[in-house]
C-alpha cells in the first residue's frame, strides 16, 4: 500500500511539474554603438517585457561604447524595470567598454563570456566639440560619481569600477568576477541561465528576489523595421555617403532642371543623412573644412587654377570627413577609406558637372530670335534701306542704314518683330 502511494505522489508531482509553465525570459540584442536608437530600443523592450510578465530580461551586448545621453536613458529604463535585467557580455570575442561598461554595471545580474573585456569608459557627449581641461575633469568626475553610486547599490565595487572611467581600466571576464564587477560568467544565455536558477538578487529599489530559470523560454524582442533602418544609418559612414548622395542629387537637379528624379532622390537621402549626424557628436572645424571643400569645387570650375581648387577641395572633403564625427570610440568615426571613396568622386563629379553648366550659359543661343543675331545672311533685294535677306535657310525683312546690293552679305544685329537691322558685311565662306 505504501509502495503505491510513493508511486501516485512521484506521478502527481511529475504531472504538476510537467504542467507548471515554464518560465520565459525576453532577450534583446545590442551590437554596435549605443545611440539615441539604441536607447530606444532597449526602452520599448523593456516595456513590453513589464507588459508581458516575464521571469527576467536578458540583455546580450557587444558594444564598443557610444553616447552619455544614450546611456543614461537605457541604465534609467533598467533599473525601473519590475523584471530583473540580466546584461550578458557576449558571445566570447565580445566587449562592453565605454558607454557598455556603465549599462552592465547597472544591471540586477551582470554576466561575461569567456574572452570578453569591460571597462575604458571615458564619457562621449552628444553636443560634441574640443573639452578645456576643467570641462573635461567635471564630466568625468559627474560619469565617475554616477557609476560609483550605481555600483554601490548594486553590491559591486564602486573603487574599481571608478577607475574603469577616470584611469580608462579594462578588464577581462575573470578579473571583472575576482574584483567582484560582474556576477557570473556563462559561454551561452542558457549556461547562464542555468547558472542563475535560485540565486537570490537584491533588486535597486533594495527588494529581494529569487530567480527560477532553469529551463526558461528565451523569446527574443526583436527591433522594429524603422529601428533597423536608423540604426543602420546612424553609422557615421553610411551617414557621409547619404549626405554626399544627397548633396549631388540636388546639384544635378539645380544645374539640369526639370530631370526631378535626382531632386528628390537627393533631398530624402540628404535629409536622411542630416538626421544621422544630428544624433551623432559632432566637430565644427570638420564641418567647416566640408563647407570649405563646396566652395573649392565651385570655384575651380569657375577660374582656371589647373586642378589646384579641385584638390584643395578633396582633401578639405578628406580631412572634414575624418574629425566630424567628435568621439574617441573609433567606431563611431568616419574612417579613411570611406573619407577617400567619397571625397575623390564626388569632387571629380561635381567639378564635371559645374563646368558643363557654366558652358551651357555661356554658350550662345541658337534657336528664336537670339539665334539670329550675329548670324550672316544673303540680301535677296537691294535693301535701301528696306527689302529683302535670307537667314537660316528663311526669307526676312530687312533694314540697314547702310545701302547693300542684292547678293551682299549682311550681318544681324536685332530683331524687331518679323523684322531686322542689318549691315554690311565682308564674308568669306
Amino acid at each position: 500500500m505504501r509502495q503505491i502511494t510513493l508511486l501516485l505522489l512521484l506521478a502527481l508531482t511529475g504531472f504538476l511539474q510537467a504542467a507548471a509553465p515554464k518560465p520565459v525570459v525576453a532577450r534583446l540584442d545590442v551590437e554596435g554603438i549605443i545611440h539615441p536608437i539604441t536607447a530606444e530600443y532597449i526602452q520599448q523592450g523593456l516595456r513590453e517585457a513589464a507588459a508581458r510578465k516575464v521571469d527576467a530580461v536578458l540583455i546580450r551586448m557587444a558594444t564598443p561604447g557610444g553616447l552619455d545621453t544614450a546611456m543614461r536613458e537605457i541604465i534609467q529604463a533598467i533599473l525601473a524595470s519590475p523584471s530583473p535585467v540580466i546584461v550578458w557580455v557576449g558571445p566570447g570575442g565580445s566587449r562592453a567598454a565605454s558607454a557598455g561598461f556603465l549599462i552592465l554595471l547597472s544591471a540586477d545580474v551582470a554576466a561575461m563570456a569567456p574572452g570578453t573585456n569591460t571597462g575604458a569608459a571615458h564619457p562621449v557627449l552628444i553636443t560634441g566639440g574640443q573639452m578645456d581641461e576643467v570641462m573635461k575633469k567635471k564630466v568625468e568626475n559627474d560619469a565617475a560619481a554616477y557609476l560609483r553610486s550605481i555600483a554601490a547599490q548594486r553590491g559591486r565595487n564602486p573603487e574599481l569600477a571608478e577607475k574603469g572611467v577616470l584611469e580608462s581600466r579594462s578588464f577581462s571576464e575573470r578579473e571583472a568576477l575576482k574584483e567582484h564587477l560582474i556576477d557570473v560568467i556563462a559561454a551561452s544565455p542558457e549556461e547562464l541561465l542555468q547558472k542563475l536558477d535560485g540565486r537570490p538578487v537584491r533588486r535597486f529599489q533594495g527588494d529581494t528576489v529569487t530567480l527560477h530559470l532553469a529551463g526558461a523560454t528565451i523569446e527574443p524582442v526583436e527591433p522594429s523595421a524603422r529601428q533597423r533602418f536608423l540604426s543602420r544609418i546612424v553609422e557615421p559612414n553610411i551617414a557621409l555617403v547619404l549626405l554626399a548622395l544627397g548633396a549631388l542629387g540636388l546639384y544635378v537637379e539645380f544645374t539640369h532642371p526639370g530631370l526631378i528624379a535626382p531632386g528628390v532622390a537627393g533631398a530624402i537621402l540628404l535629409i536622411m543623412g542630416m538626421f544621422a549626424f544630428s544624433l551623432l557628436p559632432i566637430n565644427w572645424t570638420g564641418a567647416l573644412l566640408i563647407v570649405c571643400a563646396f566652395i573649392f569645387f565651385v570655384l575651380e570650375a569657375k577660374f582656371i587654377s589647373h586642378g589646384v581648387l579641385t584638390a584643395g577641395g578633396i582633401v578639405s572633403l578628406v580631412l572634414g570627413s575624418l574629425i566630424l564625427v567628435n568621439s574617441p570610440v573609433p567606431e563611431m568615426r568616419v574612417n579613411l577609406l570611406t573619407a577617400l571613396s567619397v571625397a575623390i568622386p564626388f569632387g571629380l563629379i561635381t567639378v564635371f558637372l559645374l563646368r558643363l553648366a557654366i558652358q551651357s550659359q555661356r554658350a550662345k543661343v541658337v534657336t528664336g530670335a537670339a539665334g539670329l543675331l550675329d548670324e550672316i545672311g544673303t540680301a535677296q533685294s537691294d535693301l535701301a534701306p528696306e527689302g529683302q535677306v535670307f537667314v537660316q535657310g528663311e526669307i526676312w525683312k530687312a533694314v540697314s542704314a547702310t545701302p547693300v546690293l542684292r547678293g551682299g552679305h549682311v550681318k544681324v544685329r536685332a530683331v524687331e518683330g518679323l523684322k531686322l537691322r542689318v549691315e554690311p558685311v565682308e564674308y568669306k565662306p
